[in-house]
């Protein structure tokens, strides 16, 4: 890097420093290259770390102990009611946040990458202009564009910062436990933010345009999880379009239809959780050739590669499914490209999870998209309530379930229900990723008992002799 007149130079500037962004800059600097990163917040981590991803599962973790008490009543062990400390709690969170921030910081100054605290904005393909940061500049051989995303606003709704119609960022500062809470919004995020108000004795009601939470996951694995979250929350109303929300000073006013009428209802408190949109717009990318389409996302290939030669893009601002570790792989995959090795996205199995109780996790091929795309799939499940170690733990609610090709046996997908499923489907997503067929995870021992068996259960059935419970008689 050269430093001059408050402007710099590098091999590789990365806009962003979130998953995506510290991914990449970490992989392109243990290639050799000089790396510069850019970010608005003082830390890396991006939102992901510092108002999203580890929040939330930080006060999931604190839910999941909440219910486990409970959950030991009926095997002999009493806690009492829990007491709630939401200083103690926000504590924790943020001291989360700092050993994990730190140590990236730890890393990137190991590595050699320059943090950059400021906002960067392209004036050519080569060069972008630094505010807020102690340079004026950078210019670039290459750059990685890693600023993610951010909630997506209702339409005629201002949100007041502070006020009580939250985003997911606002919701997870616990500002307090109101009395009531209207979620809208069904997917993954509601459900996650709504879990823990709800666990620490918020009475909350969710409004979900679609007929059922999580429309884009497979039903039968959303069931267990909307059987729980019927019980858990005041209210799961479905086919209810929400078009705006008004805020006063003491609550939050929704107009709702009902039996032909409109019905006002106020609420302590709102979370909206409608989706989110890319960070694309105030980068100046006019000023380059990348293009974007129009919902504002940045087009690439499967190198990550814009229409820019020397522009790379990963992360949510590229669309697609909006996961941290995706963003992390595709951002080891721009650094590989630019230092000339041969590299390209072409994961088979993408593993996600929702962590409600019970958690939800898929990867590879799901029956929705085997459907749609009219690919022939042989699936079995193997149920928990036959299950040794799910019998143990109280969690008999949920099963594991796997597709296979139906001519060779290969696994295609795999789906799982239940407690540490955020674990469990790291197995499948790797047997997936090798080609494994049904017969191969049937044949690996595992240990008893333990969840994991679920699995190989599955197989078995596939084998037509499962263990624990009594093949089926075609």
């Amino acid at each position: 890097m050269v430093m001059g007149d408050m402007q710099m130079s590098t091999d590789l500037l990365v806009i962003g420093g979130g998953p995506g962004g510290y991914g990449a800059a970490f992989r392109a600097a243990d290639l050799g290259l000089d790396v510069i990163m850019v970010d608005p917040l003082p830390r890396p981590g991006g939102l992901c770390l510092h108002k999203g991803c580890i929040p939330s599962k930080t006060f999931l973790h604190v839910t999941e102990l909440i219910i486990d008490a409970a959950r030991a009543e009926k095997m002999g062990i009493g806690f009492g009611r829990p007491k709630i400390d939401l200083a103690a709690m926000r504590a924790w969170k943020e001291q989360v946040i700092d050993s994990i921030a730190n140590s990236l910081i730890t890393l990137a100054k190991q590595r050699g990458v320059l943090l950059v605290q400021g906002t960067a904005r392209f004036e050519s393909s080569t060069s972008v202009r630094i505010s807020g940061a102690d340079i004026s500049g950078v210019r670039f051989k290459h750059c990685i564009i890693a600023t993610g995303s951010r909630p997506l606003e209702l339409s005629g709704t201002p949100r007041i910062a502070g006020g009580r119609i939250m985003d997911s960022a606002a919701a997870l500062t616990l500002p307090d436990i109101p009395k009531n809470l209207l979620v809208v919004g069904g997917g993954y995020v509601g459900l996650e933010l709504g879990s823990i108000y709800a666990a620490l004795g918020c009475q909350v009601t969710l409004l979900e345009r679609e007929n059922r939470l999580l429309a884009q996951v497979d039903a039968d694995l959303v069931q267990p999880v909307q059987e729980r979250l019927s019980s858990l929350f005041a209210d799961i109303r479905f086919g209810v379009q929400v078009d705006a929300l008004e805020e006063q000073s003491h609550g939050v006013t929704v107009s709702l239809p009902r039996d032909g009428k409109i019905e006002q209802h106020q609420f302590d408190r709102a979370l909206l959780a409608i989706g989110r949109i890319p960070n694309s717009g105030e980068l100046g990318l006019e000023q380059t050739e990348v293009q974007i389409d129009s919902r504002g996302f940045i087009q690439i290939d499967a190198q990550q590669q814009t229409t820019d030669a020397r522009i790379f893009a990963v992360g949510d601002v590229v669309g697609g499914v909006m996961l941290a570790h995706k963003a992390t792989r595709e951002g080891r995959i721009a650094a590989e490209v630019i230092a000339g090795q041969k590299s390209g996205f072409d994961a088979r199995a993408l593993p996600a999870v929702v962590y409600t109780d019970p958690q939800i996790s898929w990867c590879g091929l799901t029956e929705q998209q085997a459907t749609a795309e009219n690919t022939p799939y042989a699936v079995r499940k193997f149920p928990w309530k036959y299950s040794s170690r799910a019998q143990t733990m109280g969690i008999t609610d949920g099963f594991t379930k796997l597709l296979t090709d139906p001519q060779t046996g290969r696994i295609l997908g795999a789906g799982i229900a239940g407690r540490n499923a955020e674990s469990l489907i790291s197995e499948a997503a790797l047997a997936i990723e090798m080609g494994a067929l049904a017969e191969d995870l049937a044949l690996t021992i595992h240990p008893h008992p333990t969840l994991s068996e679920t699995e190989a259960e599955a197989a078995e059935i596939f084998q037509g002799s499962p263990t624990h419970m009594l093949p089926s008689r075609k």
